[in-house]
C-alpha cells in the first residue's frame, strides 16, 4: 500500500471520532486534506469546522462545512491533524507546512488530539525531521545562533524563488537540524521563551492522545 493510500486509510478512520452536530477543529497538510475529502463523502451533520489555515479553510469551505473563527466556540470535542513525527508519548513536531502556530492554537481549545499519520512518521526520538520554528522576521540571525549553540543547524525556509517564505500570519520559519530531542516538553519550553519565537513545533504540551497510523496492515489505534 503506497502513502497516498494510507493516507486515504487514516483519513476515513477519523471520521469514528467525530460526533454528529459538532465543531470540528482540522489541521493542516497532505494527510488532513485526505480527511476533508472523507468528511465530504460522509455528509456528516456539523455544526462547522474550526480550521489552522487558509488552505484548510479554503477546502473546508469547498466541502460545503461551515468554517467558524477560534473566538468562536469556546472548546472543540476534537482535532485532527497530522504530524511530521509522533513519538511513543504521542509527542509530535509539526510545521512541515507552515501552519503551526495556528494548529497549535487550535489544538489547545481541543479536549482530544487525534493525530493521523502513515507509520513512516512513528520515532523513537523526535527530531531526525527538521524542527520548524516560526519566528518575527527581525530575530532570525539571533535564533539560529542560539540553535547553534545548543549543537543545531538552523536555515530560513525558503520558497522556489529564493525568497523568505512567510506564513498565514506573516512570519519566517526556521528549520533546525541536528536535535536529538529526549525531553520535548522541556526543549518546546524552552524555546518558546527566547524572544522572537512565535511557535516552537514541538507538540508536547498539546500532545496526542491518539494516533491513527497507517500501515500495511490497515490502521493501528494507539493511545497514549
Amino acid at each position: 500500500m503506497d502513502q497516498d493510500a494510507l493516507k486515504k486509510l487514516v483519513g476515513r478512520a477519523a471520521l469514528d471520532f467525530v460526533e454528529p452536530h459538532s465543531v470540528v477543529g482540522v489541521g493542516t497538510g497532505s494527510t488532513v486534506n485526505k480527511f476533508i475529502e472523507a468528511l465530504a463523502e460522509a455528509r456528516l451533520p456539523l455544526r462547522g469546522a474550526v480550521s489552522s489555515s487558509v488552505a484548510s479553510t479554503r477546502l473546508l469551505q469547498q466541502a460545503g462545512i461551515t468554517v467558524l473563527e477560534p473566538h468562536e466556540v469556546t472548546k472543540l470535542g476534537v482535532y485532527i491533524d497530522g504530524a511530521d513525527e509522533i513519538d511513543p508519548q504521542g509527542c509530535m513536531l509539526k510545521g512541515g507546512g507552515g501552519a503551526l502556530t495556528r494548529e497549535k492554537i487550535v489544538a489547545d481549545l481541543a479536549e482530544q488530539f487525534v493525530c493521523i499519520a502513515d507509520q513512516s512518521k512513528q520515532v523513537e526520538t523526535l527530531g531526525a525531521f527538521p524542527l520548524p520554528v516560526e519566528i518575527i522576521p527581525m530575530a532570525a540571525a539571533q535564533l539560529a545562533r542560539r540553535f547553534d549553540a545548543m549543537g543545531g543547524q538552523a536555515r530560513l525556509r525558503h520558497a522556489a524563488d529564493g525568497r523568505a517564505i512567510s506564513t498565514d500570519n506573516g512570519m519566517h520559519i526556521l528549520d533546525v537540524r541536528g536535535l536529538q530531542i529526549t525531553d520535548p516538553l522541556a526543549l518546546e519550553r524552552e524555546i518558546s521563551a527566547w524572544p522572537g519565537v512565535v511557535t516552537v513545533g514541538i507538540f508536547a504540551r498539546n500532545k496526542a492522545q491518539v494516533c491513527l497510523l497507517g500501515t500495511g496492515t490497515g490502521v493501528q489505534t494507539l493511545r497514549f
